[in-house]
């Protein structure tokens, strides 16, 4: 059920359902604000779905010196292992060094000591392994050049269920959190508050939002409200991360490592799913709009080249691509003479007008602790002083979730069909997602609510048609909605899983080395 915003006069308006504008509405929540949140798609339906799906420290920070980013990374890593066990779980990491490679075994040593202590707790004996230890670990991992490695860890999440769970949190507390509803633009500025005309994107309809204070939490799509909002500054620019799935099989790989890339010397992962590979990400600056950024050939080839110079059995060519995705992240600083890797991923709070404050940069891992400083300067627009935040203290929701679904299923038999016979995600799951969180579209509930779009070589197509059928009643669809629901999937699956011919790199398509030492992997 929708929750209605005409007749409301709302503290705080949050405009952007992503891992941030979640997090923001949540904080607000649990300190006693009225909160409203929109989302012209699906929550997390843009970058917030489209990471390497990883909380960590960002051990490549310390290259760059990154000290303050590293330490509220690590301790954040810390907070939602606590806080949100379901969804962030420890996931150890093997990082082999080659002959050559620009981090040796002493230096990797070292940070690892410096990464562990800004984490907090201190490890006497960093795990540097020698290269039969590294082999026995990943037995398909080339032994050309190499001299060892160390292992450590850092954590994994689903991105899009741990922005939803904010979402759900925020909403328990009385949030008013709406998808698919879109911020028009700003109607009128009287002296207390801001009136936010905002259309439902479901049945059309519009309204006016009253809300003494604004943040726009829009992260890369900041361009497009800004050019109705004029008080906004522009960010011209954005860094492009794109991913591959591969059969594990075909990699080979056992667990998660970091690797360096042979092409440029970039830090990039190779990540274990059930039976995929996930591997990432590039980092080139793109001018692409958000909605429409695409993996091209030349990322895919540039992955691909990193997987088969480390996994030489592996071969792996665009035929054994299962999917491919891409992102824009949001940076608060663009240096076009720098490559986008050594651009900071801190974020910037601006407030760019009475009652509005803006939001850029920043990464999923730190979410939570850039949603309080901007609950408390939104506390400040209203003439408050900031108070306590408890977000670091309270549980995420959703462990229950599980065995609701399971209930569903035991109930109604039809319930437990699988929606694709080789993944586990079934029929009651999605059911759960239309009563419970929020899913209104096909893409909501194959692409966020669950993963079937990234882990069929269709992207859930003929899942789609089945899905429809099966639970469009619960949906409000009849046979014309319900094949006009099928379209529309369709057409999602080519913009967010399409790969375009050739290149959209900027500058003659240069990659650049972001160390000037390149060689850090083993031959190829």
């Amino acid at each position: 059920m929708r929750t209605p915003l005409a007749g409301r006069r709302f503290d705080l308006l949050v405009i952007g359902g992503g891992i941030t504008g979640a997090g923001v509405a949540r904080d607000a929540a649990m300190r006693g604000l009225d909160v409203a949140l929109v989302d012209k798609d699906d929550f997390a339906s843009g970058t917030s779905s489209r990471s390497s799906r990883l909380v960590h420290g960002g051990l490549r920070y310390l290259e760059h010196a990154q000290l303050g980013m590293v330490r509220e990374s690590v301790r954040e890593r810390e907070t939602l292992l606590r806080i949100a066990p379901h969804l962030v779980y420890p996931l150890e990491f093997t990082w082999p060094v080659y002959r050559g490679a620009r981090i040796s075994r002493v230096k990797l040593r070292a940070a690892l000591g410096v990464y562990n202590i800004l984490a907090g707790r201190f490890t006497a004996f960093p795990h540097i392994q020698s290269k039969a230890s590294i082999i026995a670990r990943e037995p398909a991992l080339s032994s050309d050049d190499l001299k060892g490695g160390a292992s450590y860890y850092d954590a994994a999440t689903d991105d899009s269920r741990l922005t939803l769970a904010n979402i759900l949190a925020a909403q328990a507390l009385g949030a008013a959190t709406l998808n698919h509803t879109e911020a028009l633009r700003p109607v009128s500025r009287d002296r207390d508050d801001w009136l936010v005309k905002v259309r439902d994107m479901i049945d059309g309809t519009e309204t006016e939002v009253r809300a003494a204070v604004v943040v726009n939490a829009t992260g890369p799509w900041r361009l497009n409200l800004e050019r109705r909002w004029p008080q906004h500054t522009v960010q011209r620019s954005g860094s492009k991360g794109v991913h591959i799935t591969l059969p594990r099989d075909c990699v080979g790989n056992r667990g998660a490592l970091t690797v360096i890339s042979p092409d440029d010397g970039r830090v990039m992962f190779v990540l274990p799913g059930s039976d995929l590979t996930v591997v990432g990400t590039t980092d080139t600056w793109s001018a692409e709009a958000p909605d429409e950024v695409r993996a091209s050939t030349r990322d895919v080839d540039y992955l691909l080249h990193a997987v088969n110079t480390y996994f030489p059995d592996a071969r792996a060519t665009p035929a054994d691509v299962v999917s491919a995705w891409a992102g824009i992240r949001p940076l608060a600083d663009w240096e076009s003479t720098k490559a986008p890797s050594a651009v900071s991923r801190e974020h910037r709070i601006v407030k760019t007008g009475l009652g509005m404050i803006t939001v850029s940069g920043g990464k999923l891992t730190t979410y939570r602790a850039m949603a309080a400083e901007i609950v408390d300067e939104v506390e400040r627009e209203l003439g408050r002083k900031p108070s306590h935040c408890a977000t670091a203290e309270v549980p995420l929701p959703g462990q229950e979730r599980s065995e609701q679904i399971l209930a569903l299923a035991n109930a109604e038999p039809a319930m437990a069909e699988r929606v694709v016979p080789e993944l586990p995600y079934t029929m009651a799951e999605l059911r759960y997602a239309i009563k419970n969180e929020m899913a209104f579209t096909l893409s909501d509930l194959l692409m966020r609510r669950t993963r079937v779009a990234f882990e069929t070589r269709d992207h859930g197509a003929a899942a789609a048609t089945r899905v429809a059928n099966t639970l469009g009643a619960s949906m409000g669809w009849y046979e014309k909605e319900r094949l006009a629901q099928i379209g529309v999937y369709a057409g999602d699956v080519v913009r967010v899983f399409g790969v375009m011919p050739g290149t959209d790199r900027r500058r003659g398509d240069r990659r650049v080395s972001t160390t000037g030492e390149w060689s850090s992997a083993p031959r190829s």
